[in-house]
């Protein structure tokens, strides 16, 4: 919480004391919520935010990069915080899930093939999208 608001304040921008209670409820999650979901949690902070409060602070922190929005098909764009360590996505296309994952092949194979076309890879997004697997 006091990372994203720090951050905020580093690039200029006026935290007023309901930019706060949305900067602490970004930092306090560990899924990637939607603007909806963002709302729900902050009015139990503050129940006078207005969701066009946390619409608006949320496309100001994605302008200045502290958040990232992410899509995963379902309609609705999700949000983390754009520091936190990189990771991959694997997306329940059933229940919308979304399981966070490291695998270091991965990361290797994507730097070979970079390399291979002649590249350096400085980022990429990896989401894959699945269903579960039903065992008999």
């Amino acid at each position: 919480m006091a990372d994203i608001i720090a951050r905020c304040e580093a690039k200029g921008l006026r935290m007023t004391d309901q930019r706060r209670v949305v900067a602490r409820v970004i930092g306090e999650s560990e899924d990637h919520p939607d603007v909806e979901e963002l709302y729900a949690r902050a009015a139990k902070v503050d129940p006078k935010i207005s969701i066009a409060t946390v619409y608006r602070t949320v496309k100001l922190f994605e302008e200045a990069g502290i958040l990232d929005k992410l899509e995963f098909g379902d309609g609705r764009a999700r949000y983390e915080d754009a520091e936190r360590d990189h990771h991959d996505h694997l997306i329940d296309v059933n229940s919308g899930d979304v399981i966070e994952f490291i695998d270091p092949d991965i990361e290797e194979l994507q730097e070979r093939i970079a390399a291979r076309l002649g590249y350096k890879l400085v980022g990429h997004r990896l989401e894959l999208l699945g269903i579960p697997i039903k065992k008999s």
